[in-house]
């Protein structure tokens, strides 16, 4: 394929470390672009862009770190390790740890380590108490029910939570969140302080909002507190081995499905299933995923809806479940001459599959397909050019997505790329910018839907530039031709980054200081010069527990705020908190 001429200077996700002398970007990098499907007959569901992306940008990056609301660097909820064929690991790539020191890293955090696990819990069926223990990874074995001596269940949901005012059943931990607060200031409706983990820390994946609940898990534990008063609405469900999976989405009737581990030992893998109602913590269907064939293990896993869908992925393949019964659907396999196989999957209004081709030879590169949730049918499928690997998708309606590819050194060419709903090209960024949509870390998985700060509605992505020196802005981008829109600045000296648009405005959360609390603002979807319309201000008095967690979700939902850390650190000596409700 023909390289596409030289274009003025596109940007990227971090600037060069080595700039010319004088200062400056330099010159962006010319790779190639993603190309059409490869020479030979075209699977079942191939589209032929239409036209060739243009010249994406490029950035030196450091490696890439959780941004403040991503997820754990190391293994985390979304992306564990195993999930995809083993790629190669260059140097800045996503991935890789932290480099040395003058690595310059976009993608800000800190890395996190695998929670250790233990060996058994309690299940509650009818009334009376079951021990369930796992298969600790053995070949064969289920889970194994027996009903135990003592028949009375456990109903003290969990860890305590506590009203802002420190009152409650807050046992060891009756803060008054609330003490010295300013008039403006929104109060802290309720806290729930973090379960026991072990001292490597453990995850704390996922957080979900329904109208009367809000939904954590953490560790071993899945807990539910009225979204008003933080009162538990359900018991505590235990789980027998730790916790390594979840669906992000929730079902249009509030259910999402946890995955837990095997057992505790080396061999245990992330393949129990188990459906839970968000509204009534009632358990459903449970199920085991069973691993591929050669190399191809349930180890790990990926989970995500789409519909009545669940797509579970394994290294190299992928099963769909119907969420509703727990029954298999279809298999995701590998295919075509290539040999490829399914690396990763994002879900939502469309199924996505990314494929990695080659295995590293002449013909090597990333193919983006879209799935009929219902039958696996291939709709479409788009074949990048060798070299470029599809790290993210920021979208799957429209279907939006980040690929990157190794430069000389440590830099990196980047391409944001908008398709059309039939897998052609639509338009590609070119914004001559710094980004930081706080994506969380991946190791081997590709956790396409991990990254939190970034927000497309209709039209039009919206992203965050990263923080220098002074306020941050959000920069909105069309889809139609990848040029900016309009860019609003930070109301504060904090990153502001985009969480949601409703109700016609981009709603926004901008970072706690040390001297105030976050923010939660609305911004007008078509731009304008207003200043960001506060929506509510949080207390200055709690903005260092705000600001402690380096791996978060957070979520603005009917007028209200919640913040969750998705890492436990497992010091006993420290008050931890697991998630935070605030309201005016």
């Amino acid at each position: 394929m023909t390289q596409p001429p030289n274009q003025p200077p596109q940007g990227g996700f971090g600037a060069p470390q080595d700039p010319p002398p004088g200062g400056g970007f330099g010159p962006p990098q010319t790779p190639p672009p993603p190309q059409g499907p490869p020479a030979g007959a075209p699977q079942p569901g191939y589209g032929y862009p239409q036209q060739p992306l243009q010249q994406p940008g490029s950035y030196t990056s450091g490696p890439y770190a959780s941004g403040p609301y991503g997820q754990p660097q190391q293994p985390g909820p979304y992306g564990q390790p195993g999930y995809g064929y083993p790629q190669p690991q260059f140097p800045g790539a996503p991935g890789t740890p932290p480099g040395g020191s003058g690595s310059r890293n976009p993608f800000k955090g800190r890395p996190a380590l695998v929670a250790g696990a233990a060996v058994a819990a309690l299940l509650v069926i009818g009334g009376t108490v079951w021990a369930v223990s796992g298969d600790d990874g053995k070949k064969d074995e289920k889970p194994v029910a027996k009903q135990t001596d003592d028949p009375k269940p456990d109903t003290s949901g969990g860890a305590p939570v506590n009203p802002g005012d420190g009152s409650g059943d807050g046992g060891e931990d009756p803060e008054n969140l609330n003490e010295g607060r300013k008039d403006g200031e929104s109060k802290v409706l309720w806290y729930k302080e973090a379960p026991d983990a072990p001292g490597s820390g453990a995850d704390a994946p996922g957080m979900w909002i329904t109208d009367r609940t809000a939904v954590k898990a953490a560790y071993k534990e899945l807990s539910a507190y009225n979204v008003g008063d933080g009162k538990p609405t359900w018991k505590t469900i235990a789980f027998p081995q730790k916790i390594c999976s979840v669906t992000a989405q929730k079902t249009s009737d509030d259910k999402v499905v946890i995955a837990y581990m095997s057992g505790s030992s080396d061999r245990a893998k992330c393949n129990q299933l188990q459906l839970v109602d968000l509204d009534t913590g009632e358990k459903g269907w449970t199920a085991k995923v069973d691993d591929g064939e050669l190399f191809d293990s349930a180890l790990s896993i990926e989970m995500s809806l789409t519909g009545n869908t669940l797509m579970v992925g394994r290294s190299q393949s992928g099963t769909a479940y119907d969420v509703r019964t727990g029954k298999k659907m279809f298999d995701a396999k590998r295919y075509g001459d290539a040999a490829c196989f399914p690396a990763a999957f994002a879900g939502g209004e469309r199924l996505i599959q990314v494929a990695s081709c080659g295995a590293g030879g002449d013909n090597a590169h990333d193919e983006v397909r879209e799935l009929d949730p219902k039958t696996g049918k291939v709709k479409w499928t788009y074949a990048y050019e060798k070299g470029w690997r599809v790290e993210r998708a920021f979208s799957v309606d429209p279907v939006v997505i980040y690929a990157t590819k190794d430069e000389d050194g440590d830099k990196k060419a980047w391409n944001i790329a908008a398709f059309t709903a039939g897998g052609t090209l639509r338009s590609q960024v070119a914004v001559d910018e710094n980004f930081d949509p706080g994506c969380g870390w991946a190791i081997l998985a590709r956790d396409l839907q991990g990254c939190q700060g970034v927000v497309v509605e209709g039209d039009t992505l919206y992203l965050p530039t990263e923080a220098t020196t002074g306020a941050n802005e959000i920069v909105a981008i069309s889809l139609d031709n990848g040029k900016e829109r309009w860019r609003q600045s930070s109301p504060a000296q904090e990153s502001m980054v985009p969480m949601k648009a409703e109700d016609g405005k981009l709603i926004a959360y901008v970072e706690p200081s040390y001297n105030a609390g976050g923010q939660v603002v609305a911004l007008p979807l078509t731009g304008g010069s207003h200043k960001p319309a506060e929506l509510m201000q949080n207390p200055q008095g709690v903005a260092d527990i705000e600001n402690s967690f380096f791996s978060k979700a957070i979520d603005w939902v009917d007028g209200r705020f919640y913040i969750s850390t998705t890492r436990l650190t497992g010091n006993d000596e420290s008050k931890e908190k697991l998630m935070l409700a605030y309201g005016k």
